[in-house]
């Protein structure tokens, strides 16, 4: 954790000013889905750690619990 922090305030807190909440609410999505998806870690041996396509395929799958804190579609009953 104290990495992921570190990199967040090095790549992107202390290269941005944000006028408005939105504008970092956005900035800091995309700085995070560039973070998890394509920015190799040299821990993974420089890949990243979830490409997009390997999230892409996982929602994909039957019985895939879907976004955190979401509940997975129940069969309604009859």
């Amino acid at each position: 954790m104290e990495s992921f922090n570190g990199k967040l305030r090095d790549e992107l807190l202390a290269c941005e000013v944000f006028n408005t909440l939105a504008e970092a609410k956005v900035l800091i999505e995309q700085w995070r889905k560039h973070y998890n998806m394509v920015r190799p870690h040299s821990s993974l041996g420089y890949r990243p750690p979830t490409p997009e396509v390997a999230m892409t395929a996982a929602r994909l799958l039957p019985g895939n619990p879907g976004p955190a804190g979401s509940t997975p579609a129940r069969p309604a009953l009859h």
